[in-house]
C-alpha cells in the first residue's frame, strides 16, 4: 500500500464501530434472556454526557466525563433496546436506574474470558481524565486485556 492513498469516501471506520457496538447489544440481549452464564461479567465504560445517556445527577457530578459499571451479580431490570440498554445497579447501597446508548460506550470487557472491545465516541472531546471506580459490585482478579480489540481508523495524510 502506498502512503499516498486517497481518503475513502466510504466511512469504513463508522461502519466497523457500529458493527462492533452491535456485538455489545447482542451479548447483552443474550444476558437479558438467559442471565449471565458461568463466570462471565462485564465492565462497560461510557461517556456520562453523551447524548441519550440517562443516569442520576450525582453520578454525573462524580464522573463528569467517563464512568465504568460492572454487570456481574447485583444488577436488575436489564432491558436491551436497539439504540442502547437500561439496567438497575446499586452505588454505595443506593439503587439507580441507568440508560446507556451504545454510541456512548468506549469500552466493553469480559474479564472471565479476556475479551474486550474499545470504541471511539464521535465528537471533539478531550481525552478522559482518570476516574474512580464506580463502586458498584465488581469481581476480584484482573485480566491482562490480551484480547482487547482497539479500532482506530485515523486518516493518513
Amino acid at each position: 500500500m502506498s502512503d499516498d492513498a486517497a481518503d475513502s469516501l466510504i466511512p469504513y471506520d463508522e461502519i466497523v464501530q457500529e458493527a462492533l457496538r452491535a456485538v455489545v447489544g447482542r451479548v447483552l440481549g443474550e444476558v437479558e434472556t438467559n442471565g449471565l452464564p458461568g463466570n462471565h461479567h462485564f465492565y462497560i465504560t461510557f461517556k456520562t454526557k453523551s447524548p441519550g445517556v440517562d443516569i442520576p445527577r450525582h453520578l454525573v457530578e462524580r464522573f463528569p466525563d467517563e464512568m465504568t459499571i460492572v454487570l456481574q451479580q447485583k444488577f436488575w431490570d436489564l432491558k436491551v433496546e436497539k439504540v442502547g440498554f437500561a439496567v438497575g445497579l446499586s452505588f454505595n447501597r443506593v439503587p439507580a436506574h441507568l440508560f446507556i446508548p451504545y454510541s456512548a460506550i468506549t469500552a466493553f470487557v469480559d474479564p472471565a474470558v479476556d475479551f474486550g472491545l474499545q470504541f471511539q465516541v464521535t465528537g471533539d472531546t478531550p481525552p478522559p481524565e482518570p476516574h474512580e471506580a464506580a463502586e458498584n459490585d465488581h469481581p476480584g482478579g484482573d485480566g491482562d486485556g490480551s484480547n482487547v480489540v482497539s479500532v482506530d481508523f485515523g486518516k493518513r495524510k
